[in-house]
């Protein structure tokens, strides 16, 4: 099965499609109604490539061209767009047996889906985990698929539409899910599958659907955002492993940990016991406070003073004999009955 995949690069890098021997693409049809996404779903619009004309023997109608359909094939006998028909697959035991719908099709409108990789959700009890499959090369993706194109009532304009190819999941990602797209990985399977000049289905092309993939351009999987399973959500983060995520797996314990060593710390730091009785206590601004008790045998003492609004103090400690006090505000003191200033 393929429900899900991402095509996020520049409309050039798209149409250049480096690295397959293909032949130049010159023409793009419907490229401005393409819209790069990392998350594009069934009933999205997305580029495919085909043969300009299917049984043209001339070599103008026999070049590759682009062209961006709806993903969720329309058959062409179709009066209306049945939305209840699910034919975003097409399943490759169909198209071998000659059953279904795809029979009047396979033969002549078969066509390459371009995307960077595609989604698949693995089911691990009640949830479900989505995992990103590409090629580990890191070139474009290409997946086997059909197309057919359909004049609906009450439209003006043809409806063009696409189906992906899927087969029995090779044996090394039948973990993941039972179904997998067709991937065409070397250069003579992509020309034998674009080849629809004998509008026929060959032996060939029974022999190219019945592989998932070539091992000689082995792909990646990893597991990604949950977030990808919701229809119209765009983030750069979808196709990178959960785990490389700033807000992942990796950061998430990560953070944890930073907040219990932090705990730790603070539990284990001794906090000495204070003495309040070494403490100054609070001091207004307008007063001054006596710290310690006077020796005996002198008569001392200390007057609450207001301040004058004129003057301005910074608060200090001023040592007078036997006795220390804490200068806020005052302008003055008396001592045995004396006002000095200060």
């Amino acid at each position: 099965m393929c429900g899900r995949f991402s095509l996020r690069l520049a409309h050039q890098e798209i149409q250049e499609v480096q690295g397959y021997g293909l032949e130049p693409i010159n023409e793009w049809i419907n490229q401005d109604h393409f819209i790069p996404r990392y998350n594009i779903a069934p009933r999205s619009h997305s580029p495919v490539i085909r043969r300009r004309n299917p049984s043209g023997a001339a070599p103008s109608d026999n070049q590759l061209v682009m062209q961006t359909m709806k993903w969720g094939l329309v058959p062409h006998w179709s009066k209306f767009e049945d939305k209840n028909l699910n034919t975003m697959n097409a399943r490759s035991e169909n198209l071998i047996s000659g059953s279904g719908m795809w029979t009047s099709i396979k033969g002549r409108n078969r066509c390459v889906v371009v995307c960077q990789g595609y989604y698949e959700w693995l089911s691990k009890g009640r949830d479900k985990l989505p995992h990103f499959t590409k090629l580990k090369n890191g070139k474009l993706m290409l997946l086997a698929g059909l197309y057919d194109c359909v004049q609906l009532q009450d439209q003006a304009d043809l409806l063009w539409s696409f189906t992906i190819v899927t087969t029995e999941a090779a044996n090394n990602f039948s973990w993941l899910h039972e179904r997998q797209p067709v991937v065409l990985t070397e250069e003579e399977d992509l020309n034998q599958w674009l080849d629809t000049s004998s509008q026929k289905w060959t032996e060939e092309l029974v022999r190219i659907v019945s592989r998932a993939y070539t091992k000689d351009f082995p792909l990646e999987c990893y597991q990604v955002p949950k977030e990808v399973g919701k229809v119209g959500t765009e983030s750069s983060s979808f196709i990178l492993p959960i785990a490389a995520r700033k807000d992942g797996i990796e950061a998430m314990f990560s953070k944890q940990k930073q907040v219990q060593a932090s705990t730790k710390r603070k539990r284990d730091k001794v906090v000495p016991k204070r003495d309040r009785k070494h403490e100054p206590a609070e001091v207004s601004e307008d007063e001054i406070e006596i710290l310690d008790s006077p020796p005996l045998g002198k008569k001392v003492y200390a007057e609450t003073c207001i301040l004058n609004p004129s003057h301005m103090f910074v608060e200090e400690t001023v040592a007078i004999p036997h006795f220390n006090y804490l200068i806020s505000t005052p302008d003055f003191l008396v001592i045995d009955g004396s006002r000095r200033s200060i």
